[in-house]
């Protein structure tokens, strides 16, 4: 059964280590956060980390074990579990007095939660044995956050045995990593991301906790997150089909956010796409329920007596406690997500003193979409991370890329029989190598090699901070530190706590370093409009057909997307007057600059110029 959430935000994934121990540090507070569990060597390192810490007994599980990576998995999340489960029986019985767990917990709470009314009245009670009673009345309505997972569904390599014997497919990494979650003892959600896994969707039909039980209450959730609302109808169709109930979709911007980016089908805009959601809601749960009870007959499961129900949740780019408020009161989101600025917040994030110091002083142009990712999408990083300073040694020296060691994103088998990753030392040799013998001109042999020694070993370098601060060590090269975060957090430029950040997201404090900042919907907008642009640039020259069809209709979209945005100007009616003009100036700026790319493209992708945007969409 799912528990009560008291917070109306939760913390996505962040990178391999930095939200790692997440939950450790703000579940017991209530807050919901969310672990990768793709890199089982990193989750083993953790275990016997907190084991020791927390006194708990730890007996290694080797890369000898019979299935050791789902093992490894399960023995962590049952630990991380035990320990939250101690940490809260902790601050249930702790004192009502400043500065206790218990006060926090109800004082990061939003003002308008009922439990936090109540959390008033018990400080206002004039009589002793009347707060007394509203003080245990409280204890009893304490819960945690969320221990949810993530799994990558494209990082899902094979394996092999001791012998180099090829391990049946239920071994590959999505699917050993969805075992190891399932056989774990949480009650909570795995986050699917970055698309379709048909194997790892029939796959979870196998776990009893992915289905209902007699009172069809599900111990295993499935959150999809989608970057628009066709992806997540295919999707929810397909599993719905299997038995499995997507209980959440977690919309993310596709360009303004961390980590791996993944462009929306043809420049689709986060308003238009939660728009679409909110309109079609009611009609996408009636579809889904119907094929999942036909599904569950199938199987000879009684189907729920009642309507499953879905949550919709939005992240990426949101900034201030007003567009998190707008967000769900206007488009009816039951939570958002906030990601990047907790990499800021020592109290929740994993991440080490000289990144974080970085983060926190990096301007605007530091934070850039880069080709650093071997997956070949791109990749938001920080420019003069310890990562991208690794690599450019490694080049001064003459020994480009990296040791590949953990193997999980190998996928190129340009030279190699066995694929190999395009970040590894082996790859980058050979690609140079080769780059070398086709007689290029200097500039563009130049070109070419820096945009094959610009991978990183995402496998490593994106753990690394787990290694660096405190007792956990590691060598040099294990020291270098990748980190993903979205251009939005170029607009905090502080170290805070815990209850600071929190206080921000619910508007108690002001965090932003630039009180002028753009509205989250003008700067998807403006990075969507730069990402056309370099698109239209690549391609001058040479077009295939196929190239401007997708040209014109993100071009199109984007247009549509900008009429949208300035008849949603009225709606946001508690910001200022002057911030509404600011915004309608921004998005006449925006058109021009969208303009300009269509006249650079003109002789050469044959598309005449459209400057009129299309129609808006009608405004519920």
């Amino acid at each position: 059964m799912e528990t009560p959430k008291v917070h109306t935000f939760h913390i996505p994934v962040l990178g391999l280590a930095f939200s790692i121990d997440a939950p450790i540090r703000v579940a017991r507070f209530g807050i919901s956060s969310v672990i990768s569990i793709v890199d089982d060597i990193l989750i083993e390192r953790m275990r016997k980390h907190y084991s020791l810490m927390h006194g708990e007994p730890y007996s290694a599980i080797t890369v000898k074990d019979d299935d050791h990576r789902a093992r490894r998995i399960t023995a962590y999340l049952n630990l991380v579990q035990r320990i939250i489960q101690k940490q809260v029986a902790a601050l249930k019985a702790s004192a009502f007095e400043k500065g206790s767990d218990i006060v926090k917990y109800f004082e990061m709470l939003p003002e308008r939660s009922p439990l936090k009314a109540l959390y008033r009245r018990m400080v206002q009670a004039d009589d002793g044995g009347k707060q007394s009673l509203l003080q245990e009345e409280l204890r009893t309505k304490i819960v945690a956050g969320d221990i949810d997972v993530n799994i990558m569904t494209k990082v899902d390599n094979p394996n092999f045995g001791r012998n180099k014997e090829p391990l049946p497919s239920e071994f590959s990494d999505a699917l050993a990593a969805l075992r190891g979650f399932a056989q774990s003892e949480l009650n909570s959600s795995v986050v699917l991301s970055a698309g379709l896994n048909l194997r790892l969707f029939s796959y979870m039909g196998q776990f009893s906790d992915f289905l209902p039980d007699r009172q069809g209450l599900l111990r295993k959730r499935v959150i999809l997150k989608v970057s628009d609302y066709r992806s997540a109808v295919i999707q929810g169709k397909l599993l719905a089909r299997k038995g499995i109930w997507v209980s959440e979709y977690r919309i993310e911007s596709g360009l303004n956010c961390g980590g791996h980016t993944f462009v929306t089908d043809g420049g689709y805009l986060l308003g238009p796409i939660l728009e679409e959601f909110k309109t079609r809601k009611p009609e996408l749960i009636d579809e889904l329920n119907q094929l999942y009870s036909g599904a569950l007959l199938k199987k000879g499961i009684s189907a729920p007596a009642s309507k499953m129900e879905i949550r919709i949740t939005v992240q990426g780019g949101i900034g201030t406690a007003k567009e998190d408020k707008f967000l769900r009161e206007y488009y009816r989101v039951d939570g958002t997500g906030w990601g990047s600025p907790f990499l800021l917040v020592p109290d929740v994030t994993n991440v080490d003193d000289e990144t974080r110091a970085r983060l926190a002083h990096a301007q605007k142009e530091d934070f850039y979409l880069s080709d650093a990712s071997p997956f070949g999408v791109p990749f938001s990083n920080l420019r003069g991370s310890t990562s991208e300073q690794q690599i450019q040694r490694r080049a001064r020296e003459g020994k480009p890329g990296s040791p590949c060691g953990k193997k999980f994103l190998v996928s190129n088998t340009e030279f190699t029989k066995e694929p190999i990753c395009t970040a590894s030392r082996e790859y980058q040799e050979l690609k140079i190598k080769q780059l070398k013998s086709m007689n290029l001109a200097p500039a563009e042999l130049d070109q070419r090699i820096r945009k094959v020694i610009e991978k990183a070993c995402l496998c490593v370098d994106l753990a690394a901070s787990a290694f660096v601060n405190g007792h956990r060590t590691g060598s040099r090269e294990s020291r270098a530190v990748a980190v993903c975060p979205g251009p939005n957090l170029a607009y905090f430029s502080r170290i805070v706590s815990l209850e600071e950040m929190v206080g921000h997201i619910y508007g108690r404090v002001q965090l932003l370093s630039v009180l002028d900042r753009p509205n989250m919907f003008i700067n998807e907008l403006r990075i969507n409009i730069q990402y056309y642009k370099s698109e239209v640039q690549k391609r001058l020259g040479s077009l295939t057909a196929r190239e401007q069809k997708y040209l014109s209709t993100f071009r199109a979209n984007l247009q549509e997307g900008i009429a949208y945005y300035r008849s949603l100007i009225p709606r946001l009616l508690e910001e200022t007057e002057r911030y509404r003009e600011t915004m309608r100036e921004e998005l006449l700026g925006l058109e021009q600059e969208l303009l300009d790319a269509v006249m650079l493209g003109i002789g050469v992708d044959g598309v005449s110029c459209v400057a009129a945007a299309t129609a808006p969409r009608a405004l519920t």
